[in-house]
């Protein structure tokens, strides 16, 4: 597995605890000057959060622009093909028993949604992780995540 999915495996995390409630403490915040833009985001995070839980990559993917963006401290993605293998390999990961996770922030504001977590896994413990989404026309068009990763040995 190389670094980069492990980095954004914290994104799978956030996913699959996030929709089952384990463990899960949450502050969702929404300014009611953006109210309707707020719905629709919180609408889209929710839908990929939804099928990532379920493992359905082509889901997943159909959530994202096609000319998306996904930074993270390992690079910049673009697009859905240049995504897509992050989601294979996260789905596969975090597909195992024995995750654990806590959100302890999602605030939604507009067309820009973020999260604050941290996770262990099988395979890595995730002491702190944030993911930001910009969502337009019902898509993700851009992503960052930083998380501080510490793979289990």
């Amino acid at each position: 597995m190389t670094y980069l999915t492990k980095l954004l495996a914290g994104l799978a995390v956030v996913t699959i605890l996030a929709l089952n409630g384990v463990a899960a403490t949450a502050h969702v915040a929404t300014t009611a000057h953006n109210h309707k833009t707020a719905t629709i985001t919180k609408k889209v995070l929710g839908q990929h959060l939804k099928v990532f839980v379920e493992g359905n990559v082509a889901a997943i993917m159909a959530n994202y622009a096609a000319d998306a963006v996904f930074i993270t401290q390992a690079g910049v993605l673009r697009g859905r093909d240049q995504i897509r293998p992050i989601f294979e390999g996260l789905v596969a990961e975090f597909g195992k028993p024995g995750t654990s996770f806590e959100m302890i922030q999602q605030v939604i504001d507009g067309n820009l949604a973020y999260i604050v977590w941290k996770a262990e896994t099988a395979d890595n413990v995730y002491e702190i992780g944030t993911d930001t989404f910009v969502v337009r026309n019902g898509k993700i068009v851009q992503q960052t995540l930083a998380a501080k990763i510490t793979p289990k040995l």
